[in-house]
């Protein structure tokens, strides 16, 4: 853990979603941006201080300075990516679509990747820094490859969000497998899509026993891991989630001290 760790407590920005892209919610009401709150317990249980991010997809010099602002990025769960970030067009089995935070999120997870700066992407978070380096999505994996075993858990189909719907095989070596410290863990599962094809320097860090990608890391020192599941919804409860935030923040708070951010910016610490 990082020396500074007791005393500085790093801003983690967290995108939102376009209220309308929502399954149910009428178009009549005003537009809003929006988030599920567990994302935003989670990072502060971890030590984080979290910075809603709104969807200024037409204001790309304002997102910057937001950014800028930031000791990291995670990225939430979420409707799907619209097939035309990966040169394919939609299928009738693709769900909602948010054009606005797709903008919004490929260009942060970019930033963030070129420069260093660390991402923990979940659920449609994995899918984004996959997309954002090029990679390509099942649209739907029970039409598209039968041989996919059932991922769609989903809560109005009657689970709950802590279901855990089967295990996941890490892959030996990887940063994921250092946090967890485990070779098999039992996740929830509340997505229909998937990785079809990989980014440009990623590699897997888990996938489940039908062989669908579940996890993916960059290679190199920086930190930047997207998991297909939830684990926000175990943040209090299971150690290795709580440990996989807690990677994350330690690796904003050494961003924060390498790029003398402590020092340029006043800031308030634990215990202040």
């Amino acid at each position: 853990m990082s020396p500074v760790a007791h005393t500085y407590r790093p801003t983690i920005g967290l995108t939102t979603q376009t209220l309308h892209s929502i399954d149910g919610i009428p178009p009549a009401l005003p537009s809003s941006w929006v988030m599920n709150q567990r994302y935003f317990h989670a990072a502060t249980a971890a030590g984080a201080v979290p910075w809603m991010i709104p969807l200024l997809d037409d204001d790309l010099t304002t997102l910057r300075a937001i950014y800028e602002r930031l000791d990291g990025v995670l990225i939430p769960g979420g409707v799907d990516i619209n097939p035309a970030e990966y040169g394919e067009a939609v299928r009738p089995e693709c769900g909602n679509l948010d054009p606005a935070r797709d903008l919004v999120e490929l260009q942060l997870v970019r930033w963030a990747i070129e420069e260093g700066k660390p991402v923990l992407g979940l659920c449609r978070g994995l899918q984004i820094i996959n997309v954002s380096q090029g990679g390509t999505m099942w649209q739907d994996l029970a039409s598209q490859n039968p041989a996919f075993h059932k991922h769609d858990f989903f809560p109005t189909a009657g689970f709950e969000r802590d279901h855990l719907a089967h295990e996941v095989n890490v892959v030996p070596g990887t940063r994921l497998s250092h946090i967890l410290e485990s070779t098999r863990c039992p996740v929830n599962s509340m997505h229909h899509q998937g990785i079809k094809t990989m980014g440009a320097n990623l590699v897997v860090s888990a996938t489940a026993d039908d062989g669908l990608i579940e996890a993916i890391e960059t290679t190199g020192e920086p930190f930047c891991v997207g998991v297909q599941w939830h684990p926000e919804v175990f943040e209090m409860s299971d150690p290795h989630t709580r440990d996989l935030f807690g990677a994350f923040i330690d690796a904003a708070i050494n961003w924060a001290a390498n790029n003398a951010a402590l020092s340029a910016t006043p800031r308030v610490g634990v215990g202040d």
